[in-house]
């Protein structure tokens, strides 16, 4: 796996990147946006270390950048008493988030979750077998991952995003508890205060939504989890 640091206390970056290449990992690092975007587009990078502050640009405009380019999995680096920060960078699309100063070890073992999460995403529809899910309004297709509107219309979900959904269809009608999308989300056990899971349904509801003429399907079961119900079909 190849990693791209963004960080721009050099201090911390070659901490970082010794720790991660005695770790079997390839390790590549950047001190700004700029130079971010210079890493992402001349090459194949696997996993994103983003840290908020950065000297030519914010991580949250980083990280709309890297959205609009593709999926890559990013881990934000926050401020510990800044909750609103990984708010926003899971609202922005950011797959899992690590409050500054952060252990090594706790660094790894979220890149190990995020690692897994991307070999483990639902497979691509083999052929004969089930291809698309579909709901009043949306078309789901398993070959390429992409969430469709029944007008054509493709609509672009993080890998959090789509595991949530995919998990939601394919138990329509039953409970699906914080644990549990916690656990396909983040590879962990929810914790309390942990709104990760609550970011991730909030913006699957928001881009559901788009066809305001359909409620949407993702009901909130309060206290237990959530509940898919997609209507007639």
């Amino acid at each position: 796996m190849h990693v791209l640091v963004v960080e721009d206390d050099g201090a911390v970056s070659k901490l970082v990147k010794t720790y991660l290449e005695r770790e079997g990992y390839a390790v590549s690092t950047a001190e700004t946006v700029r130079d971010m975007r210079r890493t992402v587009a001349g090459g194949e990078i696997d996993i994103i270390i983003l840290d908020v502050g950065l000297p030519d640009e914010d991580g949250w405009s980083a990280l709309r950048w890297l959205r609009a380019q593709g999926d890559i999995p990013v881990v934000m680096l926050t401020s510990e008493s800044e909750t609103v920060d990984r708010i926003i960078g899971l609202e922005l699309g950011a797959d899992d988030y690590l409050p500054k100063p952060f252990d090594l070890s706790e660094l790894l073992a979220r890149l190990h979750s995020v690692q897994r999460r991307v070999e483990q995403l639902p497979a691509p529809a083999q052929p004969g077998g089930e291809e698309k899910i579909r709901f009043p309004g949306w078309i789901v297709d398993l070959a390429t991952q992409q969430l469709t509107a029944e007008n054509g219309q493709p609509v672009r979900l993080t890998q959090a995003e789509y595991r949530i959904l995919v998990l939601l269809c394919r138990h329509p009608h039953q409970v699906i508890t914080r644990d549990q999308l916690t656990e396909a989300v983040a590879g962990r056990s929810w914790q309390p205060f942990d709104r990760s899971v609550d970011v991730h349904i909030s913006n699957l509801r928001r881009k559901l939504m788009r066809n305001d003429k359909l409620p949407s399907p993702i009901r909130t079961v309060r206290g237990s989890g959530y509940m898919f119900v997609p209507g007639r079909e």
